[in-house]
């Protein structure tokens, strides 16, 4: 059974960071591109990134071009996120996905929030 667990998401300064995690089980994490999503509440789901099943490609959302970064351990099945140079637009609800979406599963997410 496909599993996504965030983590890592906390309230931080703008100008501050954070590194989030996403823990894959049941599938092959090592053949799966893999995206990071955010939603706030009211507004659609936004994809912040996207990396490719080995870790060669990747590309960004406009909005955090030069700030966030994607990465993966295939051996830990685990996808990360690293945040930097916070902005209190980048608060939001932090998700992980498979590019192919498995039976339109979602994980439950880590909030991230940039405040002062």
């Amino acid at each position: 059974q496909v599993q996504l667990v965030e983590s890592g998401g906390d309230l931080v300064q703008p100008g501050g960071s954070l590194r989030l995690s996403c823990a894959a089980s049941g599938f092959k994490f090592r053949d799966y591109g893999m995206r990071w999503w955010r939603q706030v509440p009211g507004k659609e789901r936004e994809m912040v990134a996207w990396i490719n099943s080995d870790g060669t490609k990747i590309t960004y959302a406009d909005s955090v071009q030069g700030r966030f970064t994607i990465s993966r351990d295939n051996a830990k099945e685990t996808l990360y996120l690293e945040m930097n140079s916070l902005k209190p637009e980048d608060t939001a609800l932090y998700y992980c996905n498979r590019v192919i979406i498995y039976q339109g599963y979602w994980g439950k997410g880590t909030l991230v929030a940039v405040s002062s």
